[in-house]
């Protein structure tokens, strides 16, 4: 989980030109209480209060929140963790405001992260935050998990309620967390929401395509979501260090661009990956599939070039690995979906009214727009108000208007390119280089966002989620105070949510801060980038 795979990403995402459909957004480290939306405010403390020359200090807190062993403390912790949290957040809000149609934080998907408990390298769950915003606006959310561990953190947070889907393709058995059984499908009005597909070792491309596809598809045309969101976990990648599926590059692609064909608001995360050369080809290959640039061929020149050895080439094969999912065992678990899924008659639907504030939503009408403290997020519109350096793409200083990476250069050569496109076109997409210089944005055209969710009444959506800064509350009052559930809705009433933008596409390139290794930080520093070109 090294923030190097997230540099070297960024950097080929550079390199390969893919900076020219896109413009660039900086996402504000999520604060405290943002975080505490889900974790409980005694966690989100102990975050930013330890690090590794007072952990001694914290012994009792480490046991409780299961700190140490797979997720250490290093210094920058909570920033790593506000970074992460805020670009996945960020992204989320612009999709809601119909700023984009696609947002990218690869620097998010920490789908293990508890209420009050770090796991499995995941301090705080940006995944349950970012969703979190999107319900703000979207009757129904769905998220679907391609990494090999199965994401119980996002399933446990949304285990009992309806307006949130989960699906999780992932490696059942002796393997972390050993949880994601196909009868594990929630619990109350959650009850059919959460999906499973425990799948067995040496996964193949063409296996899995078998069995994502048909189940993808019918959770789609069934619970009718509003705004999908994908943790694109590289570690069922072929040859990862932890993982043990046998997928290429193009196959777990495939996946994205499957997700993709559905024209839906599409938030897209990082998450596991450790072996750091596959990740960042993976990652850069399904950022330009997201902006509609098909890449291939030989890795171009950049900083981490002798990484990509001996081939140099922007692929990831498969080996010679023994599949085990046979095609009757692949059959009889799409048997078993599609059965739990015709037991529930239609999808739910809430009534939309006024999108509810939130408690610092008054603080930030009055923040002034040049404010230093990086623990304060400011609100969108003052981001959408500050012009993009026109320097900030450049290779280095004296390069001028000649960079390769200027962005002078890239206006001239995209004049009109800001016109409205419609979303059977390529959408467009973002990135932004590393830079510790203060966040800038280009501001994109208006758009109409879609209808915000009401305030709950009685008899509200129930939920499983985290805390407010009175105290912890689980998500079923959460959702309560948001929404009010409708009576199922036909095929048509469940699409009342209005569409995402016309061809826009975010891509937030948030990056962690130093890990104990000295390992350098991320690209970007939290860099959120934004179709608006």
């Amino acid at each position: 989980m090294k923030p190097t795979r997230i540099r070297m990403c960024h950097s080929l995402v550079m390199n390969y030109g893919l900076y020219k459909q896109m413009e660039i957004f900086r996402a504000k480290p999520a604060t405290k209480r943002e975080m505490s939306q889900f974790h409980t405010d005694e966690y989100v403390d102990f975050l930013h209060r330890i690090t590794p020359d007072n952990e001694n200090q914290f012994a009792r807190e480490q046991v409780k929140y299961n700190v140490g062993d797979d997720c250490p403390i290093f210094d920058g912790l909570f920033e790593y963790c506000s970074i992460s949290a805020g670009g996945s957040m960020e992204g989320a809000a612009r999709l809601s405001r119909d700023k984009c149609d696609i947002a990218v934080n690869w620097a998010g998907g920490l789908h293990h992260a508890k209420k009050a408990e770090a796991t499995g390298f995941c301090y705080v769950n940006d995944i349950v935050l970012g969703i979190l915003e999107l319900l703000r606006y979207h009757q129904r959310v769905l998220y679907v998990d391609i990494d090999v561990h199965h994401g119980d953190g996002v399933e446990e947070a949304f285990y009992t309620t309806d307006r949130v889907m989960t699906c999780s393709f992932h490696k059942y058995g002796e393997f972390f967390p050993g949880t994601g059984e196909v009868r594990d499908n929630g619990i109350g009005k959650g009850k059919g929401y959460a999906c499973n597909v425990p799948l067995r070792d040496g996964m193949s491309d063409e296996n899995y395509k078998t069995i994502f596809e048909p189940v993808i598809r019918k959770i789609i045309e069934w619970y009718q979501p509003g705004a999908i969101v994908l943790q694109c976990g590289a570690d069922s990648l072929s040859g990862d260090r932890l993982g043990s599926f046998n997928l290429s590059m193009r196959g777990h692609a495939a996946c994205v661009q499957f997700i993709k064909s559905f024209n839906l608001p599409l938030l897209m995360l990082g998450g596991g990956g450790y072996t750091v050369k596959s990740v960042s080809r993976t990652w850069a290959y399904e950022t330009g599939l997201a902006a509609g640039v098909q890449l291939g061929g030989a890795i171009p020149n950049n900083e981490y070039y002798e990484y990509y050895g001996p081939d140099y080439e922007l692929d990831v094969k498969p080996s010679n690995m023994t599949d085990h999912n046979t095609r009757e065992y692949l059959d009889k678990l799409q048997e078993t979906v599609f059965e739990m899924l015709r037991d529930k008659t239609a999808a739910p639907s809430v009534q939309i009214h006024t999108v509810p504030k939130l408690a610092h939503d008054d603080e930030d009408d009055n923040e002034m727009e040049d404010t230093e403290d990086k623990d304060v997020r400011r609100p969108m519109r003052l981001w959408d108000k500050e012009k993009q350096n026109e320097n900030s793409l450049s290779d280095s200083e004296d390069e001028g208007t000649g960079g390769r990476r200027h962005r002078q250069s890239h206006r001239e050569g995209s004049n009109g390119s800001r016109s409205k496109r419609r979303r059977s076109q390529s959408p467009r997409i973002g990135s932004a280089a590393p830079s510790a210089s203060a966040p800038t944005v280009e501001p994109t055209p208006a758009t109409t966002a879609p209808a915000p969710i009401a305030p709950a009444e009685e008899g509200g959506a129930q939920a499983d989620v985290g805390s407010s800064s009175k105290g912890p509350v689980d998500i079923q009052s959460w959702a309560e105070n948001v929404v009010k559930v409708e009576p199922a809705a036909t095929p048509a009433d469940a699409n009342a949510t209005a569409p995402a933008g016309d061809g826009d596409v975010e891509m937030a390139d948030a990056s962690a801060a130093e890990t104990t290794n000295g390992e350098p930080s991320g690209a970007g520093a939290g860099d959120v980038v934004a179709e608006g070109a």
